[in-house]
């Protein structure tokens, strides 16, 4: 019996070693080297698809440190040059820009304002620093005093009412000086609205990069701390998207594309690589992927209880937007990427 037994594991021992013998298939010859693993990279990345949401408030000598959000900050006009200048060493272009004024009302009138804060800082970022690409997020919640995306009636959002808000704040945008104009409200016909004003103003040239696929998230938390744009009472479910649906984000990405969106947003990133693909795979233009406050600061409060590394974390996560089909990252991490890719840890 035993006789038996050491003659069989001999013989599977044979089989086994006859279909190691005969394998022409190895995948791990493509892995030997770090310059072979670089050559036959797949997903691959560099420092001009990056970019950098930075919020702006009024007020003087301020660069206020987000609590929820360490290592982000709040930056008056005054502090504003000294964050781009940092941008640019670090090779990162592209800013997203979010503005925090001191008052608000029932109409966000502060989003359209030819003195806004968003304008203002439009007009001295252009003169300060020329090169860098402003791309500015286009929404009422950080400028109304209930916290909503939009124009109230009763205690729902009025959809078409606020188109024409939105539009106008794009175009006030445009005309102080922004490359791209970003609408995340996800009310119906935002791009149709945004495009057509634009449009009859003479700005053809200015591409909208919509936020086309934005869940109703609790990743956004951090964010909400950061702009003070939460709602004073229920939520923003009846316009941002239900988490569970698939298909309907398809139907967002394709009806902005219909509308004259250039760019898409998918939000957040992490939790939604499958959209991230969905909507790279139906459409013919670009897809951004949002990379979020609740991203980031879940990684930089593990990373601050020693639980994970978070250099390895951010670029894995960077990395896996990428291979899902973004085209281009907006992350609060912009700039340590950067500094990744120049040591060629990713890229």
């Amino acid at each position: 019996m035993i006789q038996e037994v050491k003659e069989t594991c001999f013989l599977n021992f044979l089989l086994e070693r006859r279909m190691i013998m005969d394998m022409t298939i190895r995948p791990r010859r493509l892995r030997g080297s770090e310059v072979l693993r670089k050559m036959v990279r797949e997903t691959r990345m560099d420092k001009s698809s990056l970019i950098y949401p930075l919020f702006v408030r009024e007020g003087e000598n301020i660069r206020e440190e987000i609590p929820s959000m360490p290592g982000q900050y709040r930056y008056t006009l005054d502090q504003l040059p000294y964050c781009l200048e940092e941008l640019t060493e670090a090779g990162v272009g592209s800013v997203l820009l979010f503005g925090i004024p001191d008052v608000k009302d029932e109409v966000g009138s502060g989003a359209y304002a030819q003195d806004g804060i968003i304008q203002k800082a439009l007009r001295l970022a252009k003169k300060e620093f020329p090169d860098l690409y402003y791309i500015t997020d286009v929404c009422m919640c950080e400028y109304t005093s209930h916290g909503h995306c939009g124009v109230l009636c009763g205690h729902e959002v009025e959809n078409d009412a606020t188109l024409e808000l939105l539009a106008k704040t794009a175009l006030s945008h445009a005309q102080a000086g922004a490359d791209m104009v970003a609408p995340s409200d996800m009310m119906d016909g935002h791009t149709r609205a945004i495009r057509s004003l634009l449009d009859a103003n003479g700005y053809k040239g200015t591409p909208i990069m919509s936020y086309a696929v934005k869940y109703a998230s609790s990743f956004y938390g951090p964010f909400r701390d950061a702009a003070g744009s939460a709602p004073s009472f229920g939520d923003r479910k009846s316009y941002q998207m239900d988490f569970h649906n698939k298909r309907e984000g398809v139907k967002e990405a394709l009806l902005d594309v219909e509308e004259g969106a250039d760019l898409l947003i998918v939000k957040p990133s992490l939790a939604y690589q499958d959209m991230i693909t969905r909507v790279a795979e139906c459409t013919n233009i670009p897809v951004a992927a949002y990379s979020v406050s609740g991203e980031y600061s879940m990684v930089k409060a593990a990373a601050a209880k020693g639980w994970i590394d978070e250099e390895k974390i951010m670029c894995e996560m960077a990395v896996g937007a990428y291979r899902a089909g973004a085209q281009l990252y907006i992350t609060y991490f912009a700039k340590e990427l950067a500094a990744c890719m120049d040591r060629g840890i990713i890229g």
